[in-house]
């Protein structure tokens, strides 16, 4: 029984739900691939190398947000800052690209501690490890970008910055080292009312040259003090012929989604034609002489989902 209604379930993701399942939860939907010449859409680094670290970053970023460093066993109220966000965009100065754009080293080098925590049991740099710093950096970005005049000096600032989805990843054949520096940089590439797109990159300095490892666009939102509602963010306007090719690149990723999510199952019901298809499949597994949910036959060229099941454990990381 059990066994016949996995491959009832595998007929119905293969049939019905395939071309569109990409869109549920888009917060873990991704698109990897190769890094290509597109990727190369977004500001340029400067030549000089970035002083601060992005444990440097991690700890300003905990000061913007007015957080304590430690275990707190009372959560503590932001509550207080609600009247420090505007009602409209419109209260907030327009920003370009260039001014969101922030750069840190993970100093592998010279750390040898910080190798332990990246390395992984082949030796080389943990792929893992570099997502959580991209996807801390995307929000630190989106965080730095947001302008509040009506923001006192020295206070925390009144917004939540999380990550909504990875619209994609791509890399490069550049094999991370565990024992060079990677340079981290990002820059915002649009904005709606209160999301934010970052566009972030690592490159490691191989034979003296920076070296592209991989490329991530992240969408983030921002949200009140207390993570109720969304609040409202800058603007962007661009300042040159790059940002504009940049911004033009993100409207058509933001129309690509939406497309994506007009077509999600949970959005738009299976039409004639795919459930044709399910019917045709259920058919084919019935015993049509003894048509019981607990007599299932086995179609020529499938076998039971239950018999694919696999388990194992690998130690992948020496920390």
């Amino acid at each position: 029984m059990k066994a016949s209604k996995l491959l009832f379930d595998s007929f119905l993701c293969r049939s019905m739900l395939l071309n569109r399942c990409t869109s549920i939860n888009k917060m873990y939907t991704t698109h990897i691939r190769p890094e290509s010449s597109s990727d190369d859409l977004h500001l340029k680094a400067p030549d000089q190398q970035s002083t601060q670290t992005v444990r440097e970053v991690k700890l300003k970023f905990m000061e913007v947000m007015g957080n304590k460093r430690g275990f707190q066993s009372i959560k503590q109220s932001r509550a207080h800052l609600l009247k420090y966000l505007p009602t409209s965009q419109d209260e907030l100065p327009p920003k370009s690209m260039q001014e969101s754009f922030d750069s840190a080293i993970i100093p592998l080098s010279s750390n040898l501690t910080l190798q332990e925590k990246y390395v992984n049991v082949m030796g080389n740099v943990r792929l893992g490890r570099l997502m959580e710093d991209m996807d801390i950096f995307a929000a630190w970005i989106a965080m730095n970008f947001i302008q509040n005049p009506k923001l006192p000096e020295g206070e925390a600032k009144p917004y939540v910055i999380v990550t909504i989805l990875v619209d994609q990843i791509s890399f490069t054949d550049v094999m991370p080292k565990r024992d060079e520096d990677i340079r981290i940089s990002g820059h915002v590439s649009w904005v709606g009312t209160s999301s934010i797109e970052v566009t972030v990159w690592l490159e490691q300095k191989l034979l003296g040259e920076w070296q592209k490892l991989t490329t991530a666009i992240f969408l983030m939102a921002a949200r009140n003090a207390t993570n109720t509602t969304g609040a409202p963010v800058n603007k962007i306007i661009p300042a040159n012929e790059l940002e504009s090719k940049i911004l033009a690149a993100a409207i058509a990723r933001k129309k690509r989604r939406l497309i994506e999510d007009k077509g999600s199952v949970l959005a738009t019901m299976p039409d004639p034609d795919e459930l044709r298809v399910v019917h045709d499949l259920f058919v084919q597994s019935v015993d049509l002489k003894n048509p019981t949910l607990n007599k299932r036959i086995l179609p020529a060229g499938t076998v039971w989902m239950s018999d694919t099941k696999q388990s194992n454990i690998i130690f992948s990381h020496p920390e």
